[in-house]
């Protein structure tokens, strides 16, 4: 059989496993043989997809753990490395890592503590990165002690690349297999590398052939984890016993759209104040669907931005890292030209408007947090659902709201906090690309106000909305007259990310309750009949 041949039967093994694997996770999900973990504010995904497996994984690790138990030495008559099973064994413990997060939520701190024990129980068993070759030249730099934390940092942050850019159907499917099909023309004419990645590319596909939007089964934590741990470390396998050179930075350009996203979002969350690791939806993905891209196009477009980058990564490679700086050049170029077609980039080179926006905003968004987990704590202690709503009234008028609307179960809610336009005065509400958002206009023009709404995780009936107060120059010019101080900081943008901080903290007050007593999402228990007025479903109350 050619090389050629080897490949392909790998790939054809790892495709048929992992289609089989998936067509039996859908079939169990569908009898519910598996509980579901709670929903989260901030997974955002096709509006028809109400309830589907995040367990994309469990196929991918049947298919890898499939192709390495096949007597590749006697098969194919490559080498094996006892390496190998280090690899192995700490990509099938990220996976478990995983699955667990993915059935019950693990809090940011202890997964990140998991991947830092994975990735070291990996070095001192022998997979780690121990010289350095300096690009352009022949000297080669011992890391010594550095190794270690060197090498965690690879893999741990290899592992989270991939789970950053799952929030849009495809596209980690989509960049998993392409940094396979580089690993597999990588790899070498020997070793055991080449024929894992050729497996791992054809359970990839067959993956992506249930989760091309719309998606019926997602990658989850459990697939995320291992694909990006399981990438780190057979790109320590061949760079050649852990010399770094192209073969480690090739992959790097596969990844240049999660590094650019999660550089960004760093960037972005520090200057806000918000915690660095805290989820949101101001990724690039996020953008690029509120700029009106659907999310086939988006996920195409991805492709072949990563394709292309694909062939930068060869180049590099080919040339042992010789064409590095005009590859490099002509990446910064390409990635200017595309930010320059869409129009929410331009803030991103406006570094001065930035700061000065995020710093002025800064206090009143931790201001908000500060709320937000307060009203996290206080569904923990198992309030009624009423009264955490009236909590949240309280906050949301301290903040500069004017109007809060909720929805739950039995009914709607609305609190008229202050009044934002002129008494009697209709407005229209016209929807805006930001998720959840839409603008209030009177008939006029008069009136310029913002409503926000987000969604009940896991209750797709219930929501909670808020409005701001008028933020045009005639709501500028009526808050002067009446007194009021005129706040330069009062940008929809702002009240943006002050409502997302609420919508959380609100939303995990009332899953907590729940959690504690088991009660249905209702304003009123039904022990505790509503009244008139809430039985027919308003309620206006004035803070």
């Amino acid at each position: 059989m050619t090389r050629v041949g080897q490949l392909l039967f790998c790939a054809i093994l790892g495709f048929g496993l992992s289609f089989a694997v998936i067509v039996a996770v859908l079939r169990g999900w569908r009898l519910r043989r598996v509980l579901p973990r709670q929903a989260e504010l901030h997974h955002t995904h096709h509006p028809a997809q109400t309830s589907v497996p995040r367990l994309g994984g469990i196929a991918l690790a049947v298919a890898f753990a499939a192709v390495l138990c096949l007597p590749l030495d006697l098969l194919f008559g490559c080498q094996l490395y006892s390496l190998r099973w280090v690899i192995a064994g700490a990509a099938l413990a990220m996976f478990g890592l995983g699955l667990w997060d993915d059935l019950h939520a693990l809090g940011a701190k202890y997964k990140l503590a998991g991947q830092l024990a994975i990735a070291s129980a990996a070095y001192f068993l022998g997979l780690g990165i121990h010289v350095f070759k300096v690009p352009f030249t022949e000297q080669v730099i011992e890391l010594g002690l550095a190794s270690w934390p060197v090498t965690v940092l690879w893999l741990v942050a290899m592992t989270n690349l991939i789970n950053l850019i799952d929030g849009v159907d495809g596209l980690a499917g989509g960049i998993c297999l392409m940094l396979m099909a580089l690993l597999t023309v990588v790899g070498g004419d020997t070793g055991c590398v080449p024929f894992i990645a050729a497996g791992m590319a054809g359970a990839t596909l067959a993956f992506l052939r249930f989760n091309f939007p719309p998606a019926r089964i997602y990658l989850g934590d459990s697939g995320a984890y291992f694909m990006g741990f399981l990438i780190g470390g057979l790109t320590i396998h061949t760079s050649h016993k852990g010399t770094v050179f192209a073969a480690l930075i090739a992959p790097l350009f596969v990844l240049a759209l999660p590094i650019l996203d999660t550089s960004l979002a760093i960037f972005r969350r520090g200057l806000r104040g918000l915690p660095l690791f805290r989820p949101d939806r101001r990724h690039l993905h996020h953008r690029l669907l509120e700029s009106g891209l659907s999310r086939r196009t988006l996920v195409l477009g991805a492709y072949a931005f990563t394709a292309f980058f694909l062939l930068m990564g060869l180049v590099v490679f080919w040339s042992r890292g010789q064409h590095l700086p005009l590859v490099l050049g002509g990446a910064t170029l390409l990635i200017l030209l595309l930010a320059s077609r869409f129009g929410f980039s331009r803030e991103w080179f406006a570094v001065v408007q930035v700061l000065d926006k995020s710093l002025r905003s800064r206090s009143e968004i931790q201001y908000a947090m500060a709320h937000a987990n307060w009203l996290a704590l206080e569904g923990a202690r198992g309030g009624s659902i009423q009264g955490i709503c009236e909590d949240i009234a309280f906050v949301t008028r301290k903040l500069g709201f004017t109007r809060l609307h909720i929805r739950l179960e039995d009914g709607e809610q609305t609190w008229e906090l202050s009044s934002p336009c002129s008494a009697g005065v209709e407005c229209a509400r016209q929807p805006l690309p930001q998720a959840g958002a839409s603008r209030i206009v009177h008939g006029s023009g008069t009136c310029q106000c913002y409503a926000f709404r987000h969604p009940l995780p896991g209750h797709p009936s219930c929501h909670i909305e808020f409005h701001t107060p008028d933020l045009g120059a005639n709501g500028a010019e009526r808050r002067a007259q009446g007194g009021g101080p005129v706040r330069q900081s009062l940008t929809p943008s702002k009240f943006g990310i002050i409502s997302d901080v609420l919508a959380e903290g609100w939303a995990k007050s009332l899953i907590a309750r729940r959690r504690k007593n088991d009660l249905p999402m209702r304003f009123y228990h039904q022990t505790q009949p509503p009244t008139a007025e809430t039985a027919a479903g308003l309620r206006t109350t004035d803070h």
